[in-house]
């Protein structure tokens, strides 16, 4: 699972460039996504390069374990994130997340 939080508010055709550029590379490295949530601007915080919104996004997927590396490092090389975290989920966290995307597609 991956969270990751980009920086232009003003344009959001970057934004959504960006997100779709992790994506794409996930693919290409052979990761299964199994989800993809954008949680919009929220309010961090603390100053992150002077800045106090970001976009969050919610990466769920799974992929090999060396496909993780050059990802991040993907994300380092990148100026518009912000931050990012990558974890592994175990078993009661996957569960945790398959009920979570049951009731959030039950509320759509």
């Amino acid at each position: 699972m991956q969270c990751l939080i980009t920086g232009n508010k003003k344009a959001n055709t970057q934004i959504e460039e960006t997100v779709k550029k992790f994506e794409d590379f996930l693919i290409s490295k052979g990761a299964k996504m199994v989800a993809k949530e954008n949680w919009g601007l929220k309010k961090l915080a603390y100053a992150i390069q002077h800045k106090k919104s970001g976009f969050y996004h919610l990466f769920e997927f799974t992929a090999p374990g060396e496909v993780i590396t050059p990802y991040e490092q993907e994300f380092r090389r990148d100026e518009r994130i912000m931050r990012f975290l990558t974890v592994k989920l175990d078993k009661h966290a996957i569960s945790w997340a398959e009920r979570r995307r049951v009731k959030l597609q039950t509320k759509a």
